[in-house]
């Protein structure tokens, strides 16, 4: 497959998703406070303990790693998948021991010990049926669908579990809720599954086609759509509770923190929901005008920070909807940025990635990659993983010191 050839979702979702809905002009005045939903109390132990085990990071979708890492950031391994594309984001497993995995659009799906960069093992699926989406890592097994609808259980050796069929292609990576996997699919359903056996526990029409992650806080999910709408969902019952008109379709997967989540959209404009009230707080629309929005947001404090179309990477403030910076970068940004003490790491097109300071957005470093980055990092035990359509996965962090006089050499 050639890796310079982004799939179809970043070129036409514009055309696939079929609705396009008037704004719900409805205010919320209340303030952005923390919850049994914020990232910064469950979900931040969790992360601690174990890694960076979903697409966003965490069940509240917050794009927020914990810890700490290396001041300056260096290429400590690389693997280079030969024709290899790579547009999905790698999860990085603490336990038992510290791995990537990543799958790719060529059917394959590949384990990295952390530290060394040593390629565990690799195993391809039938036909080559491809992955966009990134796994999902739950009680030793990773979960993760297909672009022929086919959503997948392996074990941690690559041993199939369990398969489940869908009517259309799955973009979403899963998410997790009691004993049940959550994913959405091409078919215009969220998917409930027993994540021990695959069978179906309940299937949820929506209005169009589910391409974003499953968000999940307490017993809710929000699924943000093709119609033009955000999606509340309760996940004891399997039924929709709520919607909030978002003017335009999707494939954001919204973030959340306390009563608030947030997604941009397809029209370019970027919404603050009360999901506890289905209400809109605040819409924030670039006043030089915008291009579609692909990144998924990260939030942090006051800080909601995702990229767009426009070459751009906005922070706005979660209280207000106001601006606090945008920096211009010099290719548009699908990846999807992360937050992690005080710093944004996110990548870009044309395969350069960057930190910028979350307070003011400044760019304190850039690195170009081989291959545009539309896939988002995964960061972890000190290290930030990321990989690009031309089929590398990259692995920053700190390089060791050389001891005994005896050269180290790393894996390229």
């Amino acid at each position: 497959m050639n890796g310079s050839l982004a799939p179809a979702f970043y070129v036409l979702i514009s055309f696939a998703c079929s609705s396009l809905l008037a704004v719900q002009n409805t205010g919320d005045s209340q303030s952005l406070t923390p919850g049994k939903g914020n990232a910064a109390s469950s979900g931040e132990k969790e992360l601690k303990e174990t890694g960076w085990l979903l697409f966003r990071g965490d069940a509240n979708s917050s794009g927020v790693a914990v810890g700490k890492l290396p001041k300056n950031l260096e290429v400590v391994w690389q693997h280079e998948i030969k024709q290899g594309a790579i547009e999905g984001t790698p999860v990085i497993v603490g336990n038992p021991q510290q791995r990537v995995y990543v799958g790719d659009l060529d059917g394959r799906i590949l384990a990295f010990d952390l530290k060394s960069g040593k390629l565990e093992w690799e195993i391809q699926l039938p036909d080559k049926l491809g992955f966009v989406t990134a796994p999902a890592f739950r009680n030793k097994r990773l979960y993760l669908g297909d672009i022929d609808g086919i959503f997948h259980c392996f074990d941690l050796n690559g041993k199939e579990q369990w398969k489940f069929t869908t009517d259309g292609e799955i973009d979403s990576s899963a998410n997790f809720y009691k004993d049940l996997v959550l994913f959405g699919s091409q078919d215009s359903k969220l998917y409930a599954l027993n994540a021990d056996t695959g069978e179906v526990a309940w299937a949820l029409e929506t209005g169009d086609m589910v391409r974003c992650s499953i968000t999940v806080v307490e017993n809710r999910a929000f699924v943000a759509g093709c119609d033009g709408a955000f999606h509340i969902i309760d996940l004891d019952q399997g039924k929709e509770v709520g919607s909030v008109v978002i003017e335009s379709p999707t494939g954001v997967t919204p973030a959340a923190r306390g009563e608030f989540a947030f997604v941009g959209t397809e029209q370019a404009g970027f919404f603050a929901i009360n999901w506890k009230t289905a209400k809109l707080k605040w819409k924030y629309d670039d006043p030089q005008g915008g291009l579609p929005t692909r990144s998924s947001p990260a939030v942090s404090g006051k800080h909601v920070v995702f990229g767009a179309s426009n070459r751009k990477v906005y922070s706005v403030n979660a209280e207000t909807g106001q601006l606090n910076w945008s920096t211009v970068l010099k290719s548009k940004v699908v990846s999807s940025p992360v937050i992690i003490d005080g710093r944004v790491l996110v990548g870009s097109a044309d395969g350069r990635f960057y930190e910028l300071d979350l307070k003011t957005g400044e760019i304190i470093w850039e690195k170009e990659l081989r291959g545009g980055i539309v896939g988002s990092p995964a960061v972890a035990f000190g290290r930030v993983v990321i990989a690009t359509d031309r089929g590398v996965v990259y692995c920053l962090g700190a390089k060791e010191t050389p001891t005994s006089g005896v050269p180290r050499r790393y894996p390229h």
